[in-house]
């Protein structure tokens, strides 16, 4: 049996916002003075992560993180993009392989 176009307009609708739930949510982390603010990013679990990290120092540094298994190059001036999870919930921290003892933070993945 057809169904009345106002429930198919309706289930469209609605296909339509699952959709838009499940698409990568946008992040941004800071590095500048040797440091990434914010020092602590809350991101929702079971979600893929776009994180874009902007360099604004004068040197370049690599994003590095075992806990997250991702390591890239920012030039300086520059800035890139890192996938990450869908992840549980927990705290997972990052670093600046390059300045180590400034440059530290942590991905906290709230449910």
């Amino acid at each position: 049996m057809p169904l009345p176009m106002r429930t198919l307009a309706l289930l469209l609708a609605f296909g339509a916002s699952a959709v838009a739930r499940t698409a990568d949510a946008d992040y941004t982390l800071v590095l500048e003075g040797h440091r990434f603010s914010p020092t602590e990013l809350a991101v929702p679990a079971g979600t893929k992560v776009r994180l874009v990290v902007e360099n604004k120092d004068q040197t370049p540094e690599e994003f590095e993180s075992y806990a997250l298994n991702r390591e890239k190059l920012i030039t300086s001036g520059g800035r890139a993009v890192i996938y990450v999870g869908p992840l549980a919930p927990g705290r997972y921290e990052y670093f600046g392989d390059f300045n180590p003892a400034t440059a530290r933070g942590w991905l906290v993945v709230k449910p």
